[in-house]
């Protein structure tokens, strides 16, 4: 148990992915408190602007919906978050200890529910709903919620997995289709619906939905596999409440409630029926249900012909030989979002979608797309199992040789995989260059296999720079590449028979490269 001085601690309350909560006595008044500290005894700077930005959260919010902060008081290296004490215990101690009675699933669902209205008011989204997050009080019958160190105040923020701290204390389990970072979706107030559906799942069933130690398989069943329904697990949950939580997890957020108001309104017409009648018979979902925002759908209409293209393609591409693909078209006209509609059929085939975008200002810095790409690879596979991981490293480290600093220099957060690599000698620039080549192709070949293909989207490329167009033309002609799909998008006005990728396309063509265009 830790000391902080001026304070008791009594008890972990609980654990989340990052920091502990505690209960402790205030020694100078014997005020009881709750205290988070970082499991880190030595935080980073992100972790410290973490717990700041989490106590500043706390204070806008006041109490509503959450715990007032009392204090955030520092003891050395380390950040303490000191907040009132509230509740019985955490949903989850509350969960292990008995199974919940269909009206007492309905009444704290309700005061769940209310509890996040509050945030919502507030325009925060929690983005890390789940039971551990949740105190229930037995003695007022209120819940609130806490842990706010994923939390943003956007309305909106477009998701993506880079920390690989979501997988550890089973967040993951809880989080939105929108969330994985792996659909064509932004994020909004929504995203806290799922994961509230995740959260009653589980306390009508006592299981997840979703259960996988493969983070593949994982995230394509939040995407793509449709959960048992809560009925069909436990007979004793009334259909109409099956109904409720399979409508808070539905895949898209058009599908979901729209609002705490609609989703209260059902819960109380149960709650109501079951103290009245002593039963619950079904009816009408939603119906006051009306969200106070305006919100744009993100489903694409009209691309099916498109859609069929990018998906053949991939699949050709999954089985064979490279294969390139342009996507042209005017600013605006929805070139990036048709692109991102493979994430969900690949995630199928446990692939990988990385993406790279060229940048006007950075023309005289090479491969910066590519090094874009690369690293958010990276990233995925640092969220993988240690054991997928040491797989990765052995297959990277057999593909780069002892030239593994070559690519370490484009994409410095290999080092995470491959570990510190030797220099290597000094030669002149073509030299160098072929190197470079060579060991990119080996290294894009060690990523992309049959069991796992690659799909690599560089955008913008009107403003790609020489080096980068050189490296992709050797690619995608190398006899050995084999496995993944490159897809560039350009803006057609931007790019004239002089242009750099002009001229590398027309070099492909007469190899015989399949090029797919696509002009939108």
């Amino acid at each position: 148990m830790i000391s902080l001085p001026g304070y008791l601690i009594t008890e972990k309350l609980s654990e989340g992915t990052d920091s502990f909560i505690y209960r402790a006595y205030r020694e100078s008044n014997q005020e009881r408190v709750m205290i988070k500290i970082s499991k880190n005894e030595h935080p980073s700077p992100e972790e410290i602007a973490r717990f700041k930005h989490e106590s500043d959260l706390l204070q806008s919010l006041g109490g509503s919906g959450t715990v007032a902060v009392k204090a955030l008081e520092t003891d050395g290296n380390q950040l303490f978050l000191i907040t009132e004490e509230f509740g019985t215990g955490s949903l989850q101690q509350i969960l292990l200890q008995r199974n919940l009675t269909v009206e007492e699933f309905l009444l704290m669902a309700l005061r769940i529910t209310e509890a996040l209205e509050k945030l919502h008011q507030h325009t925060i989204i929690h983005k890390d709903i789940n039971p551990t997050n949740i105190l229930w009080d037995e003695a007022t019958s209120q819940a609130k919620i806490i842990d706010f160190g994923a939390a943003t105040t956007l309305s909106r923020e477009v998701a993506e997995i880079s920390n690989p701290h979501l997988m550890q204390g089973g967040t993951l389990y809880y989080i939105s289709p929108e969330q994985t970072g792996r659909m064509n979706r932004g994020m909004d107030y929504r995203t806290d619906y799922y994961s509230l559906g995740v959260t009653f799942y589980q306390m009508v069933t006592g299981v997840l939905p979703f259960t996988s130690d493969d983070l593949g398989e994982l995230i394509h069943a939040h995407i793509a596999k449709m959960p048992t329904p809560p009925q069909e697990v436990n007979t004793a949950i009334p259909p109409i409440i099956s109904d409720i939580i399979m409508k808070l997890l539905a895949k898209t957020v058009e599908e979901r409630y729209q609002s705490t108001y609609g989703l209260k309104a059902d819960l109380r017409q149960c709650l109501e029926q079951l103290q009245q009648t002593d039963t619950i018979n079904p009816f009408p979902l939603g119906l006051k249900d009306v969200s106070s925002r305006f919100q744009l759908s993100e489903k694409l209409y009209g691309r099916e012909k498109e859609l069929k293209l990018l998906f053949d393609a991939c699949y050709r591409a999954s089985q064979g030989p490279a294969e390139l693909m342009l996507v042209t078209g005017y600013p605006g006209i929805g070139k990036s979002a048709l692109v991102h509609e493979l994430y969900k059929p690949l995630l199928e085939k446990k692939g990988y979608f990385i993406a790279g975008k060229f940048d006007p200002f950075k023309r005289n810095i090479p491969y910066t797309a590519l090094a874009q790409a690369i690293d958010a690879m990276v990233k995925q596979m640092l969220l993988e199992n240690e054991l997928q991981i040491s797989l990765w490293r052995d297959r990277i480290q057999k593909a780069v040789e002892s030239n593994g600093q070559v690519a370490i220099e484009i994409v410095p957060l290999l080092t995470e995989i491959i570990g510190e690599q030797p220099p290597v000698p000094a030669l002149g620039s073509s030299e160098t260059q072929h190197r470079f080549h060579l060991v990119f192709q080996r290294l894009i070949q060690a990523l992309a296999t049959p069991e796992h293909p690659l799909v690599i989207f560089l955008d913008d490329c009107q403003w790609a720079d020489i080096p980068s167009i050189q490296l992709l033309e050797m690619l995608l002609s190398h006899p050995e590449s084999h496995h993944f799909l490159i897809l560039l998008t350009y803006r057609e006005n931007e790019v004239d028979a002089n242009h750099i990728l002009t001229l590398a396309l027309n070099k492909l063509k007469k190899i015989g490269l399949m090029i797919e265009p696509m002009v939108l």
